[in-house]
């Protein structure tokens, strides 16, 4: 298997979690901005709105452009007064992970949601962060204050727009309270009011909203698939909806929390039909690209090795200290160290790891998947338009 490279999370220097401290920064907010975005594309606004497509990978773009023209001229600037870069999402790149990092601008070992499942130290509960409601308090379990209440704080109108159903959810709670949250469940109601609060701003405002249907369509269908295709000329009316609809003073900003790739059902391993993989492990959390393992008394360095065995050039086995100390969660607060698990994997190429046993048999269904360190998976856009 020919390896490709890990890309490193660009925690404080270009990643998913510098992206709204360089909107406050541009919006008066005295927070530092990495991006330079308050200096540069954002430099005079009164109003910023952040759209976040969940699964829209940098990767995904060029695969994308025959039914997403805005899309396409958005990533090669070619739209008047607009900016692109690439930055990266950060590790693992998931979902709650990557929500909670744009939310709270810290990376992951700071805010505490360091995978798309972990296990509740001290008890042997797998908590998955999407089904999460209240147990355990979201305000205990990321204990950061969210960029959201900073901004409140300094008289920055803040907004939240995204699903109704995700109202209150334990992710919800964690990267976005303090902003007002309004529902919106299809692309068009996005639109309509993300513009609606743009153009009725009095003051300095952030309006965020998130877009979930292209990742949930790639997990199902897969990247090759005609329906990956429709979700993504949906992602395109938005945009052109929104670059359309600006009011003057404002801009914005359009990012994912990260990609996907298809992973071949010939390049799944199964933790629960290979012994090796189970021994002396006491449990499995994170998701199939990216898993944290957690092992029995005195079996982490067993577990490491067997796996190392087992995976080969397929993943990547780390210890947890080895993790850490590489930088791939950022600093990790004494707090949050066992939620990481004693061995991390990442897979590499189109790999991924099932756990048939314990998780969802809907997993084994999915078609594409995320949450390692690959370029399809880390690389995410930032694309900024302003009028």
């Amino acid at each position: 298997m020919t390896q490709v490279a890990d890309v490193r999370p660009g925690y404080g220097e270009g990643s998913l979690s510098d992206v709204l401290p360089g909107a406050l920064a541009a919006l008066g907010v005295p927070v530092p901005d990495p991006l330079g975005l308050a200096a540069g594309s954002l430099h005079g606004v009164r109003a910023v709105g952040v759209l976040l497509v969940d699964g829209l990978g940098h990767q995904l773009i060029a695969r994308s452009a025959p039914v997403a023209p805005v899309l396409a001229d958005l990533a090669a600037a070619r739209v008047a007064g607009a900016t692109a870069r690439v930055i990266t999402a950060g590790f693992p790149s998931t979902t709650p992970t990557s929500l909670a990092s744009l939310g709270t601008g810290a990376p992951p070992g700071a805010h505490g949601l360091v995978g798309f499942s972990v296990r509740v130290p001290g008890t042997e509960r797998i908590l998955n962060h999407l089904d999460w409601r209240d147990d355990p308090d979201p305000l205990r379990w990321q204990p950061l204050p969210t960029l959201f209440q900073r901004a409140g704080e300094a008289g920055v109108a803040a907004h939240v727009v995204s699903r109704a159903e995700f109202v209150g959810s334990g992710l919800s709670v964690a990267a976005y309270r303090g902003g007002s949250y309004v529902g919106a469940d299809d692309v068009d109601a996005l639109a309509d009011r993300m513009l609606g609060l743009l153009r009725d701003a009095t003051g300095p405002t952030l309006v965020y909203g998130y877009h979930p249907d292209l990742d949930r369509t790639g997990h199902r269908f897969g990247l090759t698939s005609p329906q990956w295709m429709e979700a993504v000329a949906e992602v395109d009316r938005l945009l052109g909806r929104l670059v359309d609809g600006l009011p003057a003073g404002s801009a914005l900003v359009v990012t994912a929390d990260h990609g996907q790739l298809d992973v071949p059902v010939e390049h799944r391993f199964d933790i629960d039909a290979d012994g090796r993989l189970r021994a002396g492990v006491r449990a499995i959390a994170g998701e199939p690209r990216a898993r944290l393992v957690y092992a029995e008394p005195g079996a982490a360095a067993d577990v490491v090795a067997a796996w190392r065995s087992v995976l080969g050039d397929a993943a990547r086995v780390m210890p947890r200290d080895e993790a850490i100390a590489e930088g791939w969660f950022g600093p990790v607060t004494e707090s949050h160290l066992a939620r990481v698990g004693d061995v991390v994997v990442a897979c590499h190429g189109d790999y991924a790891i099932l756990a048939s046993g314990t998780e969802s048999e809907r997993v084994a269904r999915l078609v594409a998947f995320h949450g390692s360190a690959t370029p399809d998976e880390m690389l995410i856009p930032l694309l900024v338009v302003r009028r």
